[in-house]
């Protein structure tokens, strides 16, 4: 039955197939069972490249490729892909990949600051706010959405073997880069939001959708801490190699 509303985002469809499945147009093979998820741009195919990662499909769309590489580590092969920005793009890309085997996901990228945080710390989110829409296609409507413990657990345990600070935090996941608007900035602020993205509600509500198990963690980049004075800092650029590794860690202890 769908859930009727006078809002079509919030109208919901959880019974009657898809008519286009996640796995269409696939070749059949199967991925690893761990994937890292990563918004980290050319550290990914550099470190694919320097360590002999096996492209085992391309996820074609009309405006980019994406390799899907398989890292094929000593004891495990692990999945390794960069995402596309924006929640629709990466959902869709994260969707075939659940479909096609993935199942221990940890994703990792940079995020804006709402309150006074350096640039390159460390934040591990536990909820999103739904402030986008895909995530209301995999999951009816509700402010948040709770991310899975044992991968936030296999996280922290990771960070902490590192001796790396973090800090757990309320994340904001939103649609529209441009419509963060200072009065909205205050308010999710008042409301336990510190820091702001745009996938991560979605690609929980994708994961929980299809059966997987599902983490984030991001690092600070830019801060709209200030609202009258926007700070683009260096986007978090310090970060992108550790984070790639630190996740990799993190998969081979998710368990």
């Amino acid at each position: 039955m769908i859930i009727k509303s006078d809002i079509p985002i919030l109208e919901f469809d959880d019974e009657s197939p898809e008519v286009i499945p996640a796995d269409h147009g696939s070749n059949g093979n199967s991925f690893p069972e761990k994937c890292l998820f990563a918004f980290l741009g050319d550290v990914v195919h550099d470190y694919a490249k320097r360590n002999n990662a096996e492209v085992a499909e391309e996820f074609i769309t009309v405006a980019n490729t994406f390799e899907i590489y398989v890292l094929h580590e000593k004891d495990e092969d692990i999945c390794l892909v960069q995402s596309p920005i924006g929640a629709p793009a990466a959902t869709s890309l994260l969707d075939t990949l659940i479909c096609r085997g993935c199942k221990k996901i940890i994703a990792t990228g940079s995020c804006g600051v709402l309150t006074d945080m350096p640039e390159n710390a460390f934040i591990v989110p536990t909820k999103a706010l739904r402030g986008e829409g895909t995530s209301y296609m995999y999951q009816p409507a509700s402010r948040y959405i709770e991310l899975d413990k044992v991968p936030i657990e296999a996280i922290e345990k990771t960070f902490e073997k590192h001796g790396l600070p973090f800090t757990t935090c309320t994340t904001w996941t939103t649609d529209g880069f441009f419509r963060e608007t200072k009065d909205m900035v205050k308010y999710r602020l008042e409301e336990g939001c510190s820091v702001v993205e745009m996938e991560c509600s979605a690609l929980a509500a994708c994961s929980r959708k299809r059966g997987a198990s599902f983490g984030q963690f991001l690092f600070t980049a830019d801060s709209l801490a200030n609202v009258h004075e926007y700070d683009a800092r260096d986007f978090g650029g310090d970060s992108h190699e550790k984070a790639l590794l630190l996740g990799l860690d993190i998969l081979r202890n998710f368990k």
